[in-house]
């Protein structure tokens, strides 16, 4: 009897312990974007550099290393507004990523052209792709100074 109560409260024990893990990467996912000096922009061209009107031009997003694999995009500014979104990284290890992936973020780039900004909805049954992608995003905008 005291063996079996044992092996029991062991179980639960490990039980609880395994389900309290988080995954590394999720913690790094959630790190700040970095500051100016580690900004990325090719080809702008000459915008004011004030924090109001971004400056038009090409503006890579960090890299966001999400459960299924990285999401980053490349934003272009064209007077002062979003003009085009790129995905240049996205989730592809198997077929049901690419699958997501294939439908989760033309819907996602839609609705980042239609608010202009990183405040959009994440799309049903691709929750972490979204997140990825409204993360590199915002952080393309940051360094745009949106």
């Amino acid at each position: 009897m005291r063996r079996a109560l044992f092996t029991t409260s062991a179980t639960i024990a490990g039980v609880v312990l395994l389900l309290s893990l988080k995954p590394h990467q999720q913690e790094d996912s959630a790190t700040p974007p970095p500051t100016a000096g580690g900004a990325t922009s090719r080809g702008t061209s000459g915008g004011t550099s004030g924090g109001a009107n971004p400056a038009d031009g090409t503006y890579r997003g960090q890299s966001v290393d999400t459960r299924y694999g990285p999401v980053q995009v490349e934003i272009t500014m064209s007077g002062g507004r979003l003009s085009a979104v790129r995905v240049l990284r996205s989730p592809s290890e198997n077929g049901r990523d690419r699958e997501i992936a294939s439908f989760a973020l033309p819907q996602l780039t839609k609705e980042a052209l239609a608010a202009g900004d990183a405040h959009i909805d994440a799309v049903s049954g691709a929750t972490y792709t979204s997140e990825g992608y409204i993360t590199s995003l915002q952080s393309a905008l940051d360094r745009a100074r949106v």
